[in-house]
């Protein structure tokens, strides 16, 4: 199982570790969803969530572009729902349709 290094580990909040690390179980060419996210490490907010992933110091070692919204529409990407297109470009060059 992958999982954060000491250092990465050290450089963000233990609830951003525990996003990381469950981030880490999507595999390339898989998607996501906050929600889904949210309910893994038991939290039940998108939000919290989304405000972790747009923090993403490890990016894209760390695959916060493998997250979408519940509706499976992209959402936003580094902060900002202008920076969809970029997402959706990873997510192709990873085979997600």
């Amino acid at each position: 199982m992958k999982t954060l290094t000491p250092v990465q580990r050290e450089a963000v909040t233990a609830f951003q570790a525990r996003v990381y690390e469950a981030l880490l179980l999507v595999e390339r060419g898989h998607v996501t969803t906050y929600q889904e996210l949210g309910a893994y490490i038991d939290c039940g907010s998108s939000q919290a969530i989304g405000q972790a992933l747009k923090r993403n110091p490890f990016a894209p070692e760390i695959p916060c572009h493998r997250v979408v919204k519940t509706d499976l529409t992209l959402g936003g990407f580094h902060g900002s729902f202008s920076q969809a297109p970029a997402k959706k470009a990873l997510l192709e060059q990873e085979g997600v349709i």
